[in-house]
């Protein structure tokens, strides 16, 4: 592992004896995962982080914060790569709260060990020496690919309610089974994921479905999401989605009930669209509850996905392709909306087209397991193709004319606007008709006969 390390790391090493590398790094070298070349690198050591900072200050690095009560300190090389040294400590919490109550340093690695949450992350490996150090037997557990905790689960779960996100991203990103143990402590301390900020649950929420980008596991993201329904974590944080479980939907169209057949969505959604694929159908139950079926349930949707989204701090154009995306995924889902309503709606929603058709892709093969196009999607992309060929103008950008124009053949600026994006829709039925003269005689007539 040395031969990987940054330089400037050994030279700090060989300054501060012993210096451990520790956590993600040691764990996914034994995996035999690469290393990403701007990984962040977890060091620790039971010496002072007054001596850590003073020897990093010598060997080219750059202090960006210090915590004198965690024993912390971030670092930064030359070449931008992020260092966090922790000096060895064991924590007291208070239950459920993610930050310790108490911290007491030590110099014992085994009781470093224990404040940690899964023996995967408890390896540490001597920089200067060249040795791996494993005090809780972290490196069988990796071979077997198992996730168990450092201490009694009870007690590692009902430290800090973050750890319950954590066991499902590390079982996704690492493809590890959690024991039986893990998962039965997680279940019942599954409540305390309510005491965790929002935004920390959405940040761990987000990693989890872009798992598979980490170590390239296809099945990552459905792994995690199954271990959160799992635990019960699910229903705590997406409680409208997780009230599908077992509310089954008819066997001529899906093989899945609502809840699974949103992880496969999800899970057969490329990373860019996974929120809105996770969602696409959190309608669902609302509307079964209140109706006794299913209609409406993509524009209840959209509102549904906006107000988890916001509940849970997600960036505002997260929040709103995604509503857009759930609100439209139901279009012409049977095949039978006429070709100019098809092309009004593809010129309407031409921004998230793209996504639009791959969610729809998955949705449909999320029903059954079926990886073959999806007959809406054949469709609309053979319409599109025909607007393309015939010049259809897609955006205002691509109309031939402009709004000072049309102010200049007498429409009036506040009805600019409107004429224009009534003169896309037209130009939608058939790319001839975006001819600057054509256009700028037909918003003429429009409008002044509208005013008159």
């Amino acid at each position: 592992m040395r031969a990987i390390l940054p330089d400037n790391l050994i030279k700090l090493a060989e300054l501060c004896r012993p210096l451990y590398l520790v956590g993600g790094s040691v764990r996914d070298f034994l995996c035999g995962y690469p290393l990403p070349e701007n990984a962040d690198w977890d060091i620790c050591s039971p010496l002072p982080e007054e001596k850590i900072l003073a020897a990093a200050k010598r060997c080219g690095f750059s202090a960006r914060s210090v915590y004198k009560n965690t024993g912390t300190v971030k670092l930064t090389d030359k070449e931008g790569r992020g260092y966090e040294f922790t000096r060895f400590r064991s924590d007291k919490y208070v239950r459920g709260v993610h930050t310790p109550a108490e911290i007491i340093f030590t110099d014992d690695m085994e009781t470093d060990a224990k404040r940690r949450d899964f023996t995967a992350n408890a390896v540490y490996y001597d920089i200067a020496e060249g040795a791996l150090r494993d005090p809780l037997g972290g490196i069988a557990d990796i071979k077997k690919k198992i996730l168990r905790t450092v201490a009694p689960a009870d007690k590692v779960f009902g430290e800090d309610g973050l750890r319950l996100m954590r066991l499902a991203r590390f079982a996704a990103q690492l493809g590890f089974t959690p024991d039986g143990e893990a998962l039965c402590g997680a279940k019942k301390h599954c409540a305390l994921i309510d005491d965790i900020a929002p935004e920390r649950v959405f940040a761990e929420l987000k990693l989890i479905l872009s798992s598979d980008e980490k170590h390239d596991l296809k099945e990552a993201p459905y792994r995690g999401l199954s271990v959160l329904n799992k635990t019960g974590v699910l229903a705590h944080i997406l409680p409208e989605l997780a009230m599908g479980d077992g509310m089954r939907q008819r066997p001529d169209f899906h093989d899945h009930d609502v809840l699974e057949h949103s992880l496969r969505c999800c899970a057969y959604a490329p990373e860019e669209i996974r929120f809105a694929a996770l969602l696409h159908d959190v309608g669902k139950p609302f509307c079964m509850a209140r109706d006794g079926n299913f209609y409406a349930h993509a524009e209840e949707g959209e509102r549904m996905a906006r107000e988890i989204l916001s509940r849970l701090k997600a960036p505002a154009k997260l929040i709103s392709e995604t509503a857009r995306l759930v609100r439209l995924h139901m279009r012409d889902l049977d095949g039978k909306m006429k070709k100019n309503k098809v092309r009004r709606e593809m010129i309407e929603n031409y921004d998230l087209l793209e996504r639009l058709l791959t969610l729809k892709q998955a949705d449909y093969t999320a029903c059954k397991d079926d990886f073959s196009p999806a007959p809406a999607v054949v469709k609309w992309r053979a319409i599109l193709a025909d607007m393309k060929r015939e010049g259809v103008p897609m955006r205002l950008s691509e109309l031939a004319v402009n709004g000072a124009e049309l102010q200049k053949a007498g429409v009036k600026p506040e009805r600019t606007g409107q004429a224009l994006k009534e003169l896309l829709f037209h130009c939608a039925e058939n790319g001839a008709r975006n001819n600057k003269t054509y256009l700028l005689r037909r918003a003429a007539k429009l409008y002044t006969e509208e005013e008159t």
